[in-house]
This record gives C-alpha cells, sequence and structure tokens, in this order.
C-alpha cells in the first residue's frame, strides 16, 4: 500500500485516511469505559443483574478471539475493506444495543459489536505501517497510543453525563456520528489495489483457534475448580495442539508460525502478554485500594486512575518520537523497569498510605506503561514484510489482549482465596490492604518476567543505522 499513497499528490488522501482511523480508536477505547458507568442505569432498566458480567464478558470473547483472524483477513484481502467491515459490524451492534429491550437482546448485541471491534485497533496499526515510513512510523504509533489513552479517560465521564441527561441508550448511539463520518473517509480516501484478493482462507485453522480461545476465556470468566471449568481448559488445550498442527500444514496458515522464529516477535510478544498481566492487574485493583482501604469516596475513586493514564499520555508520545532513534530494547527496558518499581511500591501501601502517596506511585507505574504498547506493536509490524504486515501486528496485539484477560483472572482468582484465608481478621481493612499488596507484586512478577524477554529481543531498531547516516548525509 505504501507505493500506492506515497506520491505527494495523494498526501490529503494518507490524512484523511489518518483521521478515519483515529475515530475508529477513539471508538475502540472509549466503549468499555464509557459502558461500564453507565452499567447501573441499564440494570435498572433492564432488570438483568444475574447477567451483569456477560454484558463485557461477550464483548471480550467476540473481540480477542477475532483479532488474530481479522490480521490475517487484511494480508488476504486488503486492510481497507477488512477495516471497513469490521468498523461496520462495531456500528451495527451499537444500533442494536441502543434499543435492546432485555439483558439477553443486550448481551448478543454486545457481541456483535465485539466481532467488529476485534479489527479496530490491529488494522489500525497495520494500516500506519503501510501508510508512513519507518523515520515517521513511530511517531504515528505514539499519537494513536495516546489518543486511545485519553479516549480512555474520557470514558467514564461521558457515560456519566449521557447515561443521566439522555439515556443509557445513547451510550451506544453517540458512536454515530464518529463512526459514520469514519467509514465515510476511508471508503473515499482509499481506493486499495486488488493485488489482494488471490489466496485461500484458512478455514480450519480458524475454526480450531477460535475454540481454543474461546474456551480458554470462558474457563477464565468462569473460574474456579468444578468439572465445566477443568472440561473447558482442556478443550482449550486440545484445540490449540489441533490448531499448530493445522498450522505447519496449511498452504495459507492464519497464524504462520515462522513468525515466532523472529526474535523481535517471539520476545516481543513473551514480554507483551506478561506486562499485559501485571498492567491490567494494577489497573484493576488500584480504585478497590483507594475506595476500600483508604476510604475514598465511591465518586473519587471512579476518577482515581486519571494521573495514571495521564502519564501514559506522556511517555506514549515520547516513545514513539524516541523509535526513529534508538532501539526498541533501549526504549522498552527502563519503560518496564520503571514500570516494576511503581508496582513494588504499591505492594507496600498500607493503610496509612495517603493521596498523594497514591497519585505518586500512579504517575510512576503510568510513566513506565506508556511507551510499552506502541513500541512492541510497532517492533512486530516492522520486523517483516508488507505481505504478511497485517497477522504480525495482530498476534501481537492478540498476546497483549489475551495476558491482560488471564492476568486480571489470576489475580482476581488470588483476592477471593486471600479474602477467603484471611476472613478471621477483626480489620476488614488491614486485611484487604495485605491481600492487595500481594497481588500488586505478584503483578510485579509479571512485568519481571517481561523485562527479562524485552533484554531478550535483541538490537532491533525501527530505523536502521545505516538509513541514520545516510539521511544525516
Amino acid at each position: 500500500m505504501s507505493n500506492e499513497l506515497n506520491d505527494p499528490n495523494q498526501q490529503p488522501k494518507v490524512k484523511f485516511i489518518t483521521i478515519s482511523l483515529l475515530m475508529g480508536l477513539i471508538l475502540a477505547s472509549i466503549d468499555q469505559t464509557i459502558v461500564s458507568t453507565a452499567m447501573p442505569t441499564i440494570i435498572k432498566h433492564l432488570d438483568g443483574l444475574s447477567l451483569y458480567s456477560w454484558v463485557f464478558t461477550i464483548y471480550m470473547l467476540a473481540s480477542t478471539t477475532t483479532i488474530p483472524v481479522y490480521g490475517k483477513l487484511a494480508d488476504l484481502f486488503g486492510r481497507r475493506n477488512v477495516y471497513l467491515t469490521g468498523l461496520s459490524l462495531f456500528l451495527i451492534g451499537s444500533v442494536l444495543c441502543g434499543f435492546a429491550g432485555s439483558m439477553t437482546q443486550l448481551i448478543v448485541f454486545r457481541g456483535i459489536q465485539g466481532l467488529g471491534a476485534g479489527a479496530l485497533m490491529p488494522i489500525a496499526f497495520t494500516i500506519v505501517g503501510d501508510l508512513y515510513p519507518p523515520e515517521s512510523r513511530g511517531k504515528f504509533m505514539g499519537l494513536f497510543s495516546a489518543v486511545f489513552s485519553i479516549s480512555s479517560i474520557l470514558g467514564p465521564a461521558v457515560g456519566g453525563m449521557i447515561s443521566e441527561y439522555l439515556g443509557w441508550g445513547w451510550i451506544f448511539f453517540i458512536n454515530l456520528p464518529i463512526g459514520i463520518p469514519a467509514i465515510y473517509l476511508m471508503a473515499a480516501a482509499w481506493k486499495e489495489s486488488k493485488r489482494y484478493a488471490r489466496r485461500s482462507i484458512d478455514w480450519a485453522g480458524v475454526v480450531t483457534f477460535s475454540i481454543s480461545i474461546v474456551s480458554l476465556l470462558l474457563a477464565l470468566v468462569l473460574s474456579g475448580d468444578s468439572p465445566t471449568i477443568i472440561a473447558l481448559f482442556s478443550l482449550s488445550a486440545l484445540f490449540l495442539a489441533l490448531f499448530i498442527w493445522i498450522e505447519t500444514k496449511a498452504k495459507e496458515p492464519m497464524l504462520p508460525l515462522h513468525l515466532f522464529k523472529i526474535r523481535v516477535i517471539a520476545f516481543g510478544n513473551i514480554a507483551g502478554f506478561f506486562m499485559s498481566a501485571g498492567m491490567f492487574g494494577a489497573i484493576a485493583f488500584i480504585p478497590l485500594f483507594a475506595q476500600d482501604v483508604m476510604g475514598v469516596s465511591p465518586t473519587y475513586a471512579g476518577y482515581i486512575l486519571i494521573p495514571l493514564m495521564l502519564s501514559v499520555v506522556v511517555t506514549t508520545t515520547i516513545g514513539g518520537r524516541l523509535m526513529s532513534k534508538i532501539s526498541y530494547r533501549a526504549i522498552l527496558v527502563p519503560s518496564m523497569a520503571l514500570m516494576a518499581i511503581g508496582l513494588g511500591l504499591l505492594g507496600g501501601m498500607t493503610v496509612d498510605t495517603t493521596s498523594l502517596q497514591l497519585v505518586l506511585y500512579m504517575i510512576i507505574t503510568g510513566l513506565g506503561m506508556g511507551a510499552l504498547y506502541p513500541v512492541v506493536g510497532t517492533a512486530a509490524q516492522s520486523a517483516v514484510e508488507p505481505g504478511i504486515r497485517g497477522v504480525a501486528t495482530s498476534s501481537s496485539q492478540f498476546f497483549r489482549s489475551i495476558g491482560g484477560t488471564i492476568g486480571v483472572s489470576v489475580l482476581g482468582s488470588l483476592l477471593t482465596q486471600r479474602m477467603v484465608a484471611g476472613g478471621s481478621e477483626t480489620d476488614s481493612r488491614v486485611v484487604l490492604s495485605h491481600v492487595l499488596n500481594s497481588i500488586f507484586l505478584v503483578g510485579l512478577g509479571f512485568v519481571i518476567i517481561a523485562l527479562i524477554a524485552c533484554f531478550l529481543m535483541g538490537n532491533a531498531r525501527l530505523v536502521p543505522k545505516a538509513s541514520k547516516v545516510k539521511q544525516g548525509a
């Protein structure tokens, strides 16, 4: 695609395509937080408290499972068509959600939304890799990640206001004035070549992979040690083994296994998996510590993560710009170390920890987190030729997504077990403080594994040294 749009006369089209991608990212990032804020209102109207968690679970199942599928389809049939398909599905699901008359309907329609959402982030970052040369790709990756973070911050406030003044259905309808222009801009600005539509789809790989991942995610969501959970884990392992075997035989594998022989991708995916496990663990449990240990109000607890996310925005932008100057490892190692320090500090908090201390610890953690996502994703997509850039980018996104899901599940189970074990203590705040300390420290362990993986990524760079010398000359 880069050859199609490198002509200076095509630059206005590049700008319109970039705007479309940014609008899609806003939809993907704001959706989860805006829905979370509005869920209490939705429950009152649809009367389905017992199905509460499935509004999020079905979305997660659909979006996470389809990420690698969309990446492969983008390599087979073109980025534009796959992106427009995903965005259209997301908007159709949004409209249906807004008109849902029961919790069952809402859950089904959220599944449709999730099927579309799986395309938005990985394909957007793949297109950035096609649109921009390595010298400026890092800057735009940082910009996209910053927009994603800012949108996530705005989600709770926007969701609360819409639910209160317009009605809960509008938290879904609000996607239309953002998504429809995004579709128009992409469709009008980019007439992609037909060179992609020439290869077959690995349906056996798609089916076995989907069954394996859905089984795994269901087992994690349901948790426990019942026969159903054991059966789901066994089913996941069986179909994962079958998927790997199929990929070794497929003419056009959904997830080419040779990607994992590329050092920067293999260790980058390991780093992405474990850093997400630690990162989302921290994000999920900080508000709980603030409200139930420190005693802040629920309203304050809802905004407690803003300092962390603002710190993420700062280093996301800086990291994106540094990618054109130094190696990925030179950015990732200090970032991961700073995140580890932040989690270590969070793991040492007590009932006497002040709000100022918590904010400081979150800023340190956020400054470490910021550069990680754009750098790991850029490293994966820049390590391969354009023909498999979609699947490389989506595999990186998939490992980060599944890592976060597993991390939250593991840490949530740890919380339950430790609280039951400490039930005889008289001061519940002290018990919860100790339990959350251990959770943050387990998250620290995940990040240390990710740090080791970053050391092993090698000296790969976005812009080779030779290119930099040539530019200087």
